[in-house]
C-alpha cells in the first residue's frame, strides 16, 4: 500500500476512490466505471503534477525521507553487477549502516560505497537507520585505498540523517573517522562520482561525498544540519523545522545555484518512490555521463580538480 505524505492527502483521496470503484466493479461485472476512473485519474495526475511543481523546502525534506524511496541496496541491485561487499574496519568491527564493496557498473570495474537505511523495522534496526559509526567511515577509507591502488572509479550513494551521535561512537573517534574519510576522498587519484539519493546531513554525509562530480536527485536534500536540529539550536523549538528548512537552502535547486553540486537528476512525477526503477535508471545514466566526461583525465589532474572544486565553493557569490 502506498504511503502518502501530508501534502498528498487530496491525491490520496482521489486514488482511494479509484481503488473503491475497481473493487466494486470486480464484484459486479455489469458496472461501467471506465469514464469515471479516467476522469478521477486525470484529476489525480494533475494534482500530483501541480503539487510536486511547487514543493516547499520542508515538503522536499519529507519526500527525501519517504520510506519507499530507493535505498542503497536498490541502486546496487539495479546498477552494479557482481557486487562483493567488504566487511569490517580492521580495528573494531563492522558497521552495517555503511555498505562498501567492489562490482561492475555497465561493464567497468568500480568501487561502491553508501549508506543503507533499511526498508522495514528489522532491517532499519540492523542498519541503524543509515547512521554510521566510526567503523563505517574507516571501512569507507579501506575502500578508497583499494580503489586508488587498483585504479578503480568510485561511486558513492549518500542517504543519511547524519553520523550516529551516541556515546560509544564518540568514544571510538567519530569525528576523527569522518575527517580521515573526507581526507581519503580528497586524496583519490581516480574518477569519483557521488549521488545524494535521499537526505545528506552533516559530516555524516560529507565523509563519503567529496567527489569530482556531485549530483542530487530532484527531491533530495543536503545540508550541514537537519532542519529539526537547526530549529532546536537556533530557536530551541524543533517545531520550527519548516522555517529552518527554508533558511538552510537544503534543496537540490538551491545547492546547484550555489555551485555546491554539479547537477540534478530528474525524478519521476510524484518522486522516486512512485517509480523507483525509472529513478535508478536516471541515476545510472547520470553516473555514466560523468565517468565519460572524466575519461582521459590523468590521475593527478583528477585529484587536483577535486581539491580545487571544494576550495572554490563559496567564492564569487553575491
Amino acid at each position: 500500500m502506498h504511503t502518502y505524505l501530508d501534502f498528498e492527502r487530496p491525491i490520496a483521496d482521489l486514488e482511494g476512490k479509484i481503488v473503491e470503484l475497481r473493487q466494486l466493479a470486480a464484484q459486479d461485472a455489469s458496472m461501467n466505471i471506465g469514464d469515471e476512473v479516467k476522469r478521477l485519474q486525470t484529476r489525480a495526475d494533475q494534482l500530483l503534477r501541480e503539487s510536486y511543481a511547487r514543493l516547499t523546502p520542508w515538503q522536499k525534506a519529507l519526500v527525501a525521507r519517504h520510506p519507499a524511496r530507493p535505498h542503497f541496496s536498490d541502486y546496487v541491485k539495479g546498477l552494479i553487477d557482481e557486487f562483493t561487499p567488504l566487511a569490517g574496519d580492521r580495528l573494531y568491527g563492522d558497521d552495517k549502516a555503511t555498505v562498501a564493496g567492489l562490482g561492475r557498473f555497465r561493464g567497468e570495474a568500480v568501487a561502491v560505497v553508501g549508506q543503507e537505511k533499511g526498508n522495514d523495522t528489522q532491517s532499519r534496526l540492523t542498519h541503524n537507520f543509515g547512521m554510521a559509526m566510526p567503523e563505517g567511515y574507516r571501512k569507507a577509507q579501506r575502500l578508497f585505498d583499494l580503489a586508488d591502488r587498483f585504479d578503480l572509479p568510485v561511486i558513492s550513494f549518500v542517504d543519511t540523517p547524519g553520523a550516529y551521535p551516541g556515546v560509544g561512537a564518540e568514544e571510538r573517534g567519530q569525528a576523527e573517522a569522518i575527517a580521515r574519510s573526507t581526507q581519503a576522498c580528497l586524496s583519490l587519484h581516480v574518477p569519483f562520482v557521488c549521488v545524494i539519493t535521499g537526505e545528506g546531513m552533516s559530516g555524516g554525509a560529507l565523509g563519503i561525498a567529496v567527489a569530482n562530480r556531485v549530483y542530487m536527485l530532484e527531491h533530495s536534500i543536503y545540508s550541514v544540519i537537519s532542519p529539526e536540529g537547526c530549529a532546536s539550536i537556533l530557536w530551541r523549538d524543533a517545531g520550527k523545522a519548516q522555517d529552518a528548512a527554508a533558511a538552510l537552502k537544503i534543496t537540490a535547486q538551491d545547492l546547484l545555484s550555489l555551485k555546491v553540486i554539479d547537477g540534478i537528476v530528474p525524478e519521476p512525477m510524484g518522486g522516486a518512490h512512485r517509480a523507483p526503477d525509472a529513478a535508478i535508471q536516471a541515476v545510472g545514466d547520470t553516473i555514466a555521463r560523468a565517468f565519460e566526461d572524466m575519461r582521459g583525465t590523468s590521475r593527478d589532474e583528477l585529484r587536483q580538480q577535486r581539491r580545487d572544486k571544494y576550495l572554490a565553493i563559496g567564492r564569487n557569490l553575491s
